[in-house]
C-alpha cells in the first residue's frame, strides 16, 4: 500500500500574510485586542488574587459559605447575564466601547481564577503571615510581598487562562462593539469572510497569525503552567 504524500505548494510564497495584513482593519485590530488583553490581564490576576487571598488567609464569620457562593456564580451562563449587562452598560454610555470588556475584569468577577489561587495560598504555610504580621506588615502588605512573590505558578496558569480567553473571544465584542474601529481581532475574523467571501487562502493566513501570541504565550509559560495546574488540585 502506497503512503499518499502531501506535497507543499509550489513556490512557497508568503503573499496571502501580506494582503490578510494589508487589509485596512487588520492592524487596528490587533492593537484592540492587545489593549483589551492586556488590561484584562491585569485585571484578572490582581483582583481575583486578592479577593482569593481573603478566602485563603483571612479569618471571618462566613467565610466558606460566602465562598461557595462565590463558586455558584460559575453555574451563571453569560447568555444569561448579557442583557442586564447590555442595558447597564448603555446607561454608562459604554456600548460601542472597549471598556465592557475589561472593565468587569477590575472586581474580581472570575469565580474559577478564584478558586485557583485560593487552592495554590492554602498551600502556603501560615507561619510566613504570622511572621510578616509581627514585622509590622498589614495584611494588603503580606498579600502584596509574601504571598504573591510565592506564586509564580499560579499566576502564570490565570494569566494564560485569561489571555487565551480574551484574545478569542468573540462573543463579547459581538455584543458590544458596532464600528470596525473598535473591532478586536476575533471579531475582524468573523467580518474578513463577510468583506471579502470565502477566500480561504486569505482567512486562513489571517487565523494563523491570530495564533501566534496564543502559541508564543503557552511556550514560554508552559513549565509554570503545568506546575501551577498540578499544585492548584485541578488534574488534566
Amino acid at each position: 500500500m502506497k503512503i499518499p504524500i502531501v506535497w507543499l505548494p509550489k513556490p512557497l510564497t508568503l503573499r496571502n500574510f501580506v494582503e490578510a495584513w494589508n487589509t485596512s482593519f487588520f492592524p487596528h485590530s490587533i492593537l484592540n485586542s492587545v489593549q483589551v488583553t492586556l488590561l484584562t490581564l491585569v485585571g484578572d490576576v490582581l483582583t481575583c488574587s486578592f479577593v482569593a487571598y481573603g478566602f485563603a488567609k483571612r479569618r471571618f464569620p462566613g467565610r466558606e459559605k460566602l465562598f461557595l457562593l462565590v463558586l455558584a456564580t460559575m453555574m451563571i451562563p453569560f447568555n444569561v447575564r448579557v442583557v442586564p449587562l447590555y442595558l447597564l452598560f448603555h446607561k454608562f454610555g459604554w456600548i460601542n466601547t472597549l471598556k465592557p470588556l475589561w472593565v468587569p475584569k477590575l472586581f474580581g468577577d472570575n469565580a474559577l481564577y478564584i478558586f485557583l489561587f485560593r487552592q495554590f495560598f492554602r498551600a502556603i504555610p501560615d507561619e510566613l503571615d504570622e511572621a510578616a504580621e509581627i514585622d509590622g506588615c498589614n495584611p494588603v502588605r503580606t498579600y502584596w510581598t509574601i504571598t504573591m512573590r510565592l506564586s509564580g505558578p499560579v499566576i502564570a496558569t490565570v494569566g494564560i487562562f485569561s489571555f487565551m480567553f480574551t484574545w478569542n473571544d468573540l462573543w463579547g465584542p459581538l455584543i458590544f462593539i458596532n464600528t470596525q474601529s473598535h473591532y478586536t481581532l476575533a471579531l475582524s475574523l468573523q467580518q474578513f469572510v463577510s468583506d471579502f467571501g470565502i477566500e480561504y487562502n486569505l482567512l486562513m493566513a489571517a487565523a494563523t497569525i491570530s495564533l501566534i501570541p496564543c502559541l508564543a504565550v503557552f511556550f514560554i509559560l508552559q513549565r509554570q503552567f503545568v506546575r501551577g495546574v498540578a499544585l492548584t488540585g485541578i488534574k488534566t
